[in-house]
C-alpha cells in the first residue's frame, strides 16, 4: 500500500499555516485546472457546494470541469476567517461572466476539514451570485498568473 501524499501546511493550523493553506486553495482554484485542484482533496472527499454534492477526487474534477466552462473569466479571492485543530473556515469572492456577456461577483462561506496528511477530507461551501456590470469589477489581475501579492483582498476592497 502506497503512503499518502501529504500538502503542507499540514494540521493543527496555526493562523499563518491556516493563512498559507487559504493562499495556497486560491492559487489553485484561480487556475481553473480541474485535475491540480482535485489533487488538494482526498480520494474519497466529500463536497455540497450550494445543492450539489461531490464525492470523491473523479466527481470533484467533473463538477470543476463544467464550473468553468460556465463561468468564464474567473477570478477568486479567499480570506480566513477561523481556524482550529484541523479545520479552517473561510469567505471568499470570485467574479465571472455566463456565455452571454453577463457579469457576476459570487459571495461565500467555506467550512473545511483536513485529514493528517494535509488533504481535505470535507468541504461545504455556501455561495449566492449577484449580478453586476463589468464596470463594476473589482478583480482584475492577469488571469495567467495567481493574484499579486499587492493586489487587495476581501476586507481592503470592502467586501
Amino acid at each position: 500500500m502506497s503512503t499518502p501524499a501529504q500538502r503542507p501546511p499540514l494540521p493543527p493550523f496555526t493562523r499563518e499555516t491556516a493563512i498559507q493553506k487559504v493562499r495556497a486553495a486560491e492559487d489553485a482554484w484561480n487556475s481553473c485546472d480541474p485535475q491540480r485542484v482535485s489533487l488538494a482533496y482526498t480520494e474519497d472527499s466529500r463536497w455540497r457546494n450550494r445543492a450539489d454534492f461531490v464525492n470523491g477526487r473523479a466527481e470533484i474534477v467533473g463538477f470543476l470541469a463544467r464550473k468553468w466552462v460556465r463561468e468564464q473569466e474567473y477570478r477568486l479571492i479567499k480570506e480566513i476567517w477561523a481556524y482550529e485543530d484541523n479545520r479552517i473556515a473561510v469567505r471568499f469572492a470570485y467574479e465571472w461572466h455566463d456565455d452571454s456577456g453577463n457579469w457576476f461577483r459570487s459571495y461565500g462561506n467555506e467550512n473545511w476539514e483536513f485529514d493528517e496528511n494535509g488533504l481535505m477530507r470535507t468541504r461545504h461551501a455556501s455561495i449566492n451570485d449577484l449580478p453586476i456590470a463589468a464596470s463594476e469589477r473589482k478583480f482584475h489581475w492577469d488571469r495567467s498568473a495567481p493574484r499579486p501579492a499587492d493586489h487587495p483582498g476581501l476586507t481592503e476592497l470592502g467586501l
